[in-house]
């Protein structure tokens, strides 16, 4: 059988193509893909053994089954619908979010409080094999996939903070320059002391780590993709 894979970030840029096909037999699991990448690509080899596997929108582990039909991505570690109980909003754009549109999707008259932390753009930093300077960020994100996992973090706020009656999580892709806003996760209540300060703070910290976005700095004299250490489980699959 022929298999499709989709590359992102790193791998993508590897590559030199957003997608690859390999042929396998049947049955054949991610194990027997991830195998017949590296003999097939080799400029992938060496980025297998940190790679993440999707199999139809949900991380996959070494053994599991893929069909000729499946949707299977590659990509490093990472950097709505109406049966949801509280409003909410997912976003993946690369156009400039309005934070008061994005309040007035949570607001009710049962909501006194929006915290809201909103990430940006930074002209300078100090980690080692980073450029010292940014000039700007490229956000490049597994669309279907990233918004299907922010319904995920919503769904986990509200099993730990179920006074959270709302919440908003956003990420903008493309080219983004300094002081340009690049995340934003805004969760509502009732009441300032119902959780949303923690619940807002699991959110952000959550999307860095099973949403799959990626960034490259890019600075005057060299451009890097910033990759996780966070290795997604099937416990991660909601």
């Amino acid at each position: 059988m022929e298999i499709e894979i989709r590359l992102f970030a790193t791998l993508k840029d590897r590559a030199g193509q957003p997608r690859i096909r390999v042929t396998l037999p049947q049955p054949a699991t991610v194990q027997d893909v991830l195998t017949a990448v590296a003999a097939n690509y080799p400029a992938l080899a060496d980025a297998l053994p940190t790679t993440l596997v999707s199999v139809n929108q949900a991380f996959a582990a070494p053994e599991t089954a893929v069909q000729p039909q499946d949707e299977i991505a590659l990509f490093p570690p990472v950097s709505g619908g109406s049966d949801f109980p509280h409003p909410t909003y997912f976003a993946v754009t690369a156009e400039p979010f309005d934070l008061n549109a994005i309040h007035g999707r949570l607001t009710r008259p049962d909501i006194g409080a929006i915290v809201t932390f909103a990430g940006s753009v930074r002209g300078q930093t100090r980690r080692d094999g980073l450029p010292p300077q940014t000039i700007h960020l490229e956000y490049e994100a597994y669309s279907d996939m990233a918004q299907a996992k922010m319904a995920q973090i919503a769904r986990e706020i509200w099993e730990r903070w179920p006074q959270v009656k709302g919440v908003a999580i956003v990420q903008r892709i493309g080219k983004l320059a300094v002081g340009d806003a690049t995340t934003l996760v805004a969760c509502a209540s009732g009441h300032r002391d119902q959780g949303v300060f923690a619940a807002a703070r699991y959110g952000i910290d959550r999307l860095k780590e099973i949403v799959p976005v990626w960034k490259k700095e890019v600075g005057p004299d060299k451009s890097v993709w910033i990759e996780g250490h966070y290795r997604p489980t099937k416990a991660d699959n909601l």
